[in-house]
């Protein structure tokens, strides 16, 4: 094919427009991946305008471009220096990308690369353009082009609406490992009902946390979430008594060994002071929220209690394999993803209030460029 079919932003703001662009060719050390499945949020284009406005700092790339974070699909071409994927491997595609020569790079740490850059949405450093123009596709396109590293193969029991959802699914699994949950281990997740708390629970519970805490505001939600394991997930409606209190009294009078804070742009300091305060000695606080406002940290108690505070913008490739092979086992379990599948002609009817009303974090909202694929 010469061309495809890709919906792109002209002006913050403005609908997308569907057009016939050139189908991109892999470099040597690339390949090609055909579309299935793209994950949206339901207000991307308010996002988009708050990023441009708030977070000068995250350049946006240079319009019109080619926008879609989160992206499934097949194999279709491989570069001639590629040596470990092949036509019609079944892979989600890592946005994620970095310069590979750092030090930062050379030590398995992409994210700390002062390039890093996610394909399809914005940049972490002044000179993200740059890698803007080597992968300037999205996942609202037909095709997209990526580094070969990564392409994270998918287990044939992962469909490619649960693949799409590997980027809020795996940023959690990432602040599980640096908080080193696991058997024998406890966790707060705060905002457990929301996008990014509900992949903190699921990959807790595959990751074998013996006991998992949830905050969140709708009472109905949170009885969901604690119905995936009653016997180990307690849950707190925010303004209902003390938090703290509450974990004490459901984790045998001890703290927590690690929170994960979901928490967004909005939401008050104070929630966040509440959960660092149910840390046990030793424990960790891992941000992956992006919370704005400014906690006063009381760094002389964190001292004594040797607790700390991180934060944790999204998962290596290493990372993400891991993440794919535990949801292969069917440790991690995501049949409980409410999948709502649009077609690419429909993008801006989609984001334009035409997405039902959100069941929470279970709810999964999906762009396609072919629905003969979904649900292989």
């Amino acid at each position: 094919m010469s061309d495809m079919l890709a919906a792109r932003l002209h002006k913050i703001g403005d609908p997308m427009q569907l057009e016939r662009v050139p189908t991109p060719e892999p470099r040597p050390t690339d390949v090609v991946v055909q579309v299935t499945a793209c994950n949206i949020v339901p207000n991307l284009k308010n996002v988009l305008a708050i990023y441009a406005e708030w977070f000068p700092y995250l350049p946006l790339p240079q319009l019109p471009a080619i926008f879609g974070l989160d992206t499934s699909g097949v194999v279709s071409q491989v570069g001639e220096m590629v040596t470990n994927v092949k036509v019609g491997d079944r892979v989600y595609i890592n946005p994620g990308v970095s310069c590979g020569g750092c030090r930062a790079c050379k030590r398995g740490e992409g994210p700390n690369c002062d390039l890093y850059t996610f394909m399809g949405y914005f940049s972490f450093g002044k000179d993200g353009q740059k890698m803007f123009d080597a992968y300037p596709y999205g996942g609202l396109g037909e095709y997209m082009t990526a580094p070969q590293e990564n392409c994270i193969k998918l287990p044939d029991t992962v469909s490619f609406e649960q693949g799409a959802r590997f980027g809020y699914l795996g940023t959690a699994y990432s602040a599980l490992k640096k908080a080193q949950v696991g058997p024998g281990r406890t966790v707060l997740i705060d905002g457990c009902s929301g996008t990014l708390g509900l992949g903190g629970v699921l990959n807790a519970l595959a990751m074998g946390a013996t006991k998992i805490f949830g905050t969140g505001r709708n009472a109905e939600l949170l009885q969901d979430v604690k119905a995936l394991a009653p016997d180990r997930i307690e849950v707190h409606a925010v303004g209902d008594g003390s938090l703290k209190d509450f974990v004490l009294e459901h984790n045998g009078g001890e703290g927590v060994d690690a929170v994960i804070s979901t928490l967004g742009p909005g939401s008050p300091k104070e929630t966040l002071l509440e959960a660092l305060s149910t840390l046990a000695r030793g424990g960790v606080l891992v941000d992956i929220g992006g919370m704005m406002e400014h906690p006063e940290l009381d760094l002389f108690h964190m001292m004594c209690s040797q607790n700390s505070v991180i934060g944790s913008l999204w998962f290596t490739n290493g990372e993400a394999q891991e993440m794919s092979d535990l949801a292969g086992s069917g440790a991690l379990d995501l049949s409980v993803l409410e999948h709502h599948v649009f077609p690419l002609e429909k993008i801006n009817e989609a984001l334009d209030d035409g997405l039902p009303a959100r069941h929470g974090g279970f709810s999964n909202f999906i762009i396609t460029p072919d629905q003969a694929l979904l649900g292989s």
